[in-house]
């Protein structure tokens, strides 16, 4: 139950954070936190006693660990790690032409 909240409250720490943070390196990383949150959420939903891995599970009958959820996560991470890259560049590239990384900076020096 208590790693249920802290999961829960990871989440709703990014995604605060990506609403109130005006930096958009912070707003990338409070993306990163709410991704990682999502998917501890994902693990500790998944994670159960008493399963069995299908492949050294010596057991005949008995409730077996999917490992199509594995996939997913793997998955997950690695479009969370590549979309981060992508941002990160996109960053540096607007960094070249603004002095400061505000939103509300950017927006005014950016409108006709």
């Amino acid at each position: 139950m208590v790693l249920e909240a802290f999961v829960f409250l990871t989440i709703l720490l990014g995604f605060f954070g990506i609403i109130f943070k005006k930096n958009l390196v912070m707003k990338i990383i409070s993306m990163d936190v709410m991704s990682t949150g999502v998917v501890a959420c994902y693990v500790v939903l998944a994670a159960r006693e008493g399963l069995f891995t299908p492949i050294v599970a010596d057991a005949q009958k008995g409730a077996y660990a999917d490992p199509v959820p594995q996939a997913v996560i793997l998955t997950a991470i690695v479009i969370g790690l590549s979309i981060q890259a992508l941002m990160l560049t996109g960053v540096m590239k607007l960094a070249q032409n603004n002095p400061t990384l505000e939103t509300s900076e950017i927006e005014k020096s950016n409108m006709p």
